[in-house]
């Protein structure tokens, strides 16, 4: 049931004060200065009344809706709006039809699609046509990576605009014109210090929309002061509508793959500071720690390895004792690693033999292995050679075979591991040169 609002003996359907606040021209935007800012690609397009297909990527709340209505109010053209979590090639069909109406008398339409990287392939597909012949000017909102969410072919027929988050001086923007012009809001003559509008800025998480919700509930909480017709928004209330609040984190989007580049690369780049603070932001957000626990693991391998092996033991430790304890007791065993994996030497070596070794592997077809290392476990198996001439390297001085080859004949001998001069590496770079040089010795002789 739809709530509403009885003023003034009329009826009106409630609205958001999110939705009462979308500004209706360029001039009452807030934010995104680096491609709406004087002189940018997009204000000159508006301003010219020129119009472009266009796909707009950022976070919720940045104003990609807002922006495509203003666009279409600019330039006088229809405004049709799709959500691809809700619509249809049904849907699009109607949409295009309608705006084909519109064509014939001349006229402009804006066909904005919500969340355009919930639609499959075919129905991104299903726009191309129309985007190339004129029917439309299309607008995508998305906040996935275009080049990864969308066809190319869609991609290559529309200018990619990113938006950013919202800072705390655009949200306390947001906030007093809201409390300065909102009819409903000026009612109830609220006001807000700035600590609390500080607070409530910082809450919301760089989101216009989650802002102004969080704006509206704080506003009804409002209590008028002894003695004063006015309603005081305080942090304590601003503290209580957002005390369960968590960071914006879509556990499979791109937020969370840049926060846990950011947390690989802060261990690669060994600032244990850094990591953690990428660690925390990810915990705080809603991130599984087993998935933070399994990276962790794989960065000890990738970027650690044979430097300081421990590293690798110590992640797993940390994997197995948040398992046994859970959160949030857990989560300190996890950051132990991150910390210990940040501090310590660093190696890629073993990492960048792996994938030489691998490419080798798969571009060398099915090589024979040769005779000498090949089992015998049967008398006709050593008549036909196999096992003749191994030397075991136990026998040997040293318990090296000096000389001896383990590689297909045909791909020769090859050199995959180049330890570094940092950890433990040290002295396998030391031991391999040693028994490298003994092979070469032995080769010459």
């Amino acid at each position: 049931m739809t709530a509403e609002l009885f003023s003034e003996g009329k009826v009106e359907a409630y609205r958001p004060l999110a939705d009462r606040m979308r500004p209706q021209q360029l001039t009452d935007f807030i934010g995104q200065s680096h491609i709406i800012g004087e002189g940018k690609t997009l204000s000159q397009a508006i301003e010219s009344q020129t119009l472009h297909s266009m796909v707009f990527w950022g976070p919720p709340g940045t104003g990609k809706t807002t922006l495509a209505k203003i666009i279409a109010n600019s330039v006088q053209a229809h405004f049709i709006n799709l959500s691809a979590v809700l619509s249809g090639v049904k849907d699009i069909r109607e949409a295009i039809a309608q705006a084909q109406q519109w064509q014939a008398q001349g006229e402009k339409t804006i066909l904005f699609v919500d969340e355009v990287h919930r639609f499959n392939k075919s129905q991104q597909d299903a726009f191309l046509p129309y985007v190339e012949d004129g029917t439309i000017y299309f607008i995508g909102a998305t906040t996935e990576n275009p080049s990864f969410e969308l066809n190319n072919a869609l991609l290559s027929r529309v200018k990619t605009y990113i938006l950013k988050s919202l800072t705390s001086e655009n949200l306390i923007s947001v906030i007093k014109h809201a409390l300065k012009t909102d009819s409903q809001l000026k009612q109830l003559n609220c006001e807000i210090d700035d600590n609390s509008l500080g607070l409530l800025a910082k809450v919301a998480d760089g989101d216009a929309r989650r802002v102004l919700n969080f704006l509206e509930i704080a506003s009804d909480l409002a209590e008028p002061e002894a003695g004063s017709q006015h309603r005081k928004i305080s942090a304590a209330i601003v503290e209580d509508i957002t005390s369960q609040t968590l960071r914006r984190f879509d556990k499979g989007g791109d937020l969370f793959y840049e926060q846990i580049s950011a947390l690989h690369k802060s261990v690669r780049g060994s600032n244990p500071d850094a990591a953690l603070y990428w660690f925390c932001r990810m915990i705080d957000g809603g991130c599984d720690a087993i998935y933070i626990a399994r990276r962790v693991v794989r960065m000890a391998s990738e970027d650690i390895g044979n430097a300081d092996p421990r590293g690798l033991q110590l992640s797993l430790d940390a994997w197995q004792s948040y398992e046994r304890l859970g959160s949030p007791e857990g989560e300190l065993a996890i950051a132990q690693a991150i910390v210990y994996l940040a501090s310590t030497a660093k190696s890629n070596a073993v990492y960048a033999a792996y994938n030489a070794a691998m490419a080798d592997a798969r571009n060398s077809s099915s090589l024979d292995v040769p005779k000498h290392l090949r089992n015998a476990p049967t008398q006709f198996m050593k008549d036909i050679g196999f096992g003749k001439d191994y030397r075991y390297a136990h026998d040997e001085e040293n318990a090296f075979a000096s000389g001896e080859t383990y590689f297909p004949d045909e791909l020769g001998e090859q050199m995959y591991y180049h330890p570094v001069d940092r950890g433990l590496e040290t002295k396998i770079k030391e031991k391999l040169a040693h028994l490298r040089e003994s092979n070469r010795t032995k080769s010459d002789n």
